[in-house]
C-alpha cells in the first residue's frame, strides 16, 4: 500500500499517512473550497488501509484552524478509524493544540466525547 502525501497550502492541511508505520498526520489549516472533495482521497486511503491495518495506528492532528465543513470531514475520518479500532487494531488520536487555544482544545474534547477511540490531548507551547 502506498503512502498518502498531500502537501499543504494556505487553505488545506498537509496530509502524511504511512501504512507501514501506522502513522497518520493532518497538520496546518483546513479551509478548502470544497472539504468533501479535498478529504475524498483521505477517506479512500483509510478504507484501503482498514482492510489490513497495523496492530497499532496513531493519528496526529496538528491543526491551527479548521472551518465547519472541515470539522464534519474530520469527524468522518475519525469514524473510519473508530471502525478499525473496534475491529481489533489499536487506534490512538493525538490532538495537538497551542497552550492558549481554548477553541482547539474544546474541539478535541468534543470529538473525544463522540468517538470511541483513545484521545490524547497534547498541549504545544507557542
Amino acid at each position: 500500500m502506498e503512502n498518502l502525501v498531500i502537501e499543504g497550502s494556505p487553505k488545506t492541511p498537509t496530509i502524511k499517512f504511512n501504512p507501514e508505520e501506522g502513522k497518520l498526520l493532518i497538520q496546518g489549516r483546513s479551509i478548502p473550497e470544497n472539504s468533501v472533495d479535498f478529504f475524498q482521497p483521505v477517506y479512500d486511503w483509510i478504507d484501503n488501509y482498514s482492510e489490513n491495518p497495523q496492530d497499532e495506528t496513531v493519528m496526529d492532528v496538528k491543526l491551527e484552524y479548521f472551518n465547519t465543513s472541515s470539522s464534519k470531514c474530520i469527524l468522518d475520518v475519525f469514524k473510519k478509524l473508530e471502525k478499525i479500532n473496534s475491529d481489533g487494531s489499536d487506534v490512538t488520536i493525538n490532538w495537538h493544540y497551542e497552550e492558549d487555544d481554548e477553541d482547539m482544545l474544546e474541539a478535541g474534547e468534543d470529538y473525544q466525547a463522540i468517538i470511541n477511540i483513545p484521545f490524547k490531548m497534547i498541549e504545544i507551547e507557542e
